[in-house]
């Protein structure tokens, strides 16, 4: 009986909106912290493009999660619904993280494979943008979000990959028998690596959340 008393009910198909709003948010960071890593004089402007989109990006988190709890009907799991937010969420938060680091160190020049990971950033929230519009119709959409979460770990993997060829390259730099022996920027440089990995890292969670769900509601 409840079954079919929910099926009449209308869904709250606002969520969809708000995904997409903070899907938008991950673009124009992540465009940003790309934009930062070609470093020069704009990046403490670019750096601060990223802050901001990080605060908007939260508030959108926080009329999901009220959303959720106020709503009757949601159109798929709440928890499922929370877990995809706060996915979402943590990938700006690392592009956050990842400025503050630059703000903090005060860089202005980075490494070019830094530079193709930034590239790597952008790809995949281009693809996250592409993917959360396909969960208003999860069925009709199915295969479509399987090419697009199957593409979303290659670019993770990409981003690995270019993660250990540059910390090999700092090493290679700094060790004292080869390069001028400069452990702080060697400790700094593979810092700046780790941040963009788990930015990238975070955007596979995002397709992995997306999958279960679809799993869950085919």
């Amino acid at each position: 009986m409840l079954g079919w008393f929910r099926a009449l009910m209308p869904r709250e198909d606002r969520f969809f909106d708000m995904f997409e709003r903070h899907s938008r948010t991950l673009i124009v960071a992540a465009e940003a912290l790309h934009s930062v890593l070609q470093g020069g004089p704009d990046v403490p402007r670019y750096c601060q493009v990223v802050v901001e989109h990080e605060r908007e990006a939260d508030e959108i988190t926080a009329e999901v999660l009220l959303a959720v709890r106020r709503s009757f009907i949601t159109p798929f799991d709440r928890g499922d619904i929370k877990d995809l937010i706060q996915s979402m969420d943590d990938a700006i938060d690392q592009m956050n993280k990842t400025v503050k680091a630059v703000q903090l160190y005060e860089l202005r020049r980075f490494e070019p494979l830094m530079q193709e990971m930034g590239g790597t950033v952008v790809e995949a929230a281009k693809l996250t943008a592409e993917l959360v519009p396909l969960l208003n119709a999860v069925g009709p959409h199915a295969s479509r979000i399987n090419q697009i979460t199957e593409a979303i770990t290659r670019v993770e993997g990409r981003s690995d990959e270019m993660q250990e060829r540059g910390l090999k390259a700092l090493y290679r730099a700094h060790r004292r028998d080869g390069g001028d022996g400069d452990a702080m920027s060697y400790i700094i440089g593979a810092e700046i690596y780790g941040h963009l990995e788990d930015v990238v890292d975070r955007f596979e969670d995002v397709a992995n959340e997306i999958s279960g769900i679809m799993i869950e509601n085919v």
